[in-house]
């Protein structure tokens, strides 16, 4: 077979092709990324996304950043409020709001919404969290504030066991497990307060509307994902980070789950985070193996989930060998391009896997070709972002 016949050009028709191609329509459409901060993909991102919404019948977007912090996003595109240099800093985590990519895609949903009655709806799907986790704070007092009647504790209390919220966002936790105040007793029950608030939640549903259900189940999986989290944190056990990345990646799916109500969506995260097989990372001296939010969300969805993996052919200097995978299709004849994965598969027998100069860059696994719907490929690579 012909390299040429398992790919299309990445343009509308490209996707539309690839679209067509797959068992049923997916609710979520994950595009990968091979390494974060690269300037042409989150362009090529914002063409497939515009194609999507404008062919394809796309209203959302999601994004490997802070849920909560999405919601500034969201209500900036919907609503108009704050500006575009607040909603950049404050909507965004790991420092995706620097990403000039990033800033556009805002801008330009926005200017849709400003135009059509049917709005297009932004989310983070990420947890509010990094190795170390933010104060449970904003997620717990938002849910008590949105419930009515008798609750298990005042405002007033849980303030009070909440206490400063640097004494739960402190960086050091993330290598030192003695100074997380995850196991306290006023942390424990605090999670029993958030399992009462969030089972209140389902219980006052009738009263609510429909946008506060949707805000209340954030906060309450966002809470009681947070508390669990810190628990952890504070767990000097040699299975702790297993355990914390197992719970990141809960967290991450279960967002995701919420974002396909509002499907069909696009969702833009590392290849890590999307793949259909196991996640393995060096940690120190400890290989770290947990399933990744995209293999958990493809066991609900099954064929409406479809996962499409970035790979770069020359990054800067460092040109893939003529045996690899990303060897093979650097000699497509289009910049941009979009492969059937599974029929590369079969079309490639036995390619040596890349191993890259950049750290950053994660290449693609030959064994895991036929566990992909898609390749997004682009031939070169030179916009490089800083990951500090």
């Amino acid at each position: 077979m012909d390299i040429k016949d398992t790919a299309w050009p990445l343009d509308g028709t490209g996707i539309s092709a690839f679209l067509r191609s797959l068992p049923a329509r997916p609710l979520l459409l994950g595009l990968g990324e091979a390494r974060h901060f690269v300037g042409e993909l989150g362009e090529l991102r914002n063409e497939i996304f515009r194609q999507l919404v404008e062919h394809e019948g796309y209203r959302s977007f999601a994004i490997e950043s802070d849920c909560l912090m999405g919601l500034v996003v969201d209500d900036h595109i919907t609503t108009g409020a704050g500006t575009l240099d607040d909603v950049m800093e404050r909507g965004f985590s790991h420092r995706f709001g620097t990403a000039p990519a990033n800033r556009e895609l805002v801008r330009w949903m926005r200017a849709y919404n400003e135009e059509h009655d049917e709005k297009l709806r932004f989310f983070g799907f990420d947890g509010p969290l990094e190795y170390w986790a933010e104060s449970p704070r904003q997620a717990l007092t938002a849910l008590h504030a949105l419930l009515d009647g008798p609750l298990p504790c005042t405002r007033e209390t849980l303030d009070a066991l909440l206490g400063p919220d640097d004494r739960w966002s402190n960086e050091a936790t993330a290598m030192d497990a003695s100074q997380s105040i995850g196991q306290s007793a006023d942390a424990q029950r605090l999670r029993l307060i958030a399992d009462d608030l969030a089972a209140l939640l389902d219980t006052q549903a009738p009263r609510l509307s429909a946008e506060e259900r949707d805000r209340g189940a954030l906060y309450a999986r966002t809470a009681t994902g947070l508390l669990r989290y810190h628990y952890w944190l504070a767990d000097a056990s040699p299975e702790r980070w297993t355990r914390l990345s197992t719970l990141r990646t809960a967290m991450m799916a279960a967002n995701l789950r919420a974002v396909a109500e509002h499907g069909p969506a696009l969702v833009f995260a590392s290849n890590l985070h999307l793949q259909r097989n196991k996640s393995v990372m060096s940690f120190g001296d400890q290989s770290l193996e947990w399933w990744s939010a995209g293999a958990i969300t493809a066991t609900r969805l099954g064929d409406r989930y479809a996962f499409l993996a970035s790979a770069f052919g020359a990054v800067g200097d460092d040109a893939p060998p003529p045996d690899t995978v990303e060897g093979i299709l650097s000699t497509l004849p289009w910049d941009h391009s979009l492969i059937d994965a599974r029929r590369l598969a079969e079309a490639v027998t036995k390619p040596a896997p890349r191993v890259s100069q950049d750290f950053a860059y994660f290449p693609l696994d030959p064994a895991q070709l036929d566990t992909v719907d898609g390749v997004v490929f682009l031939n070169q690579v030179v916009r490089l972002g800083s990951l500090g």
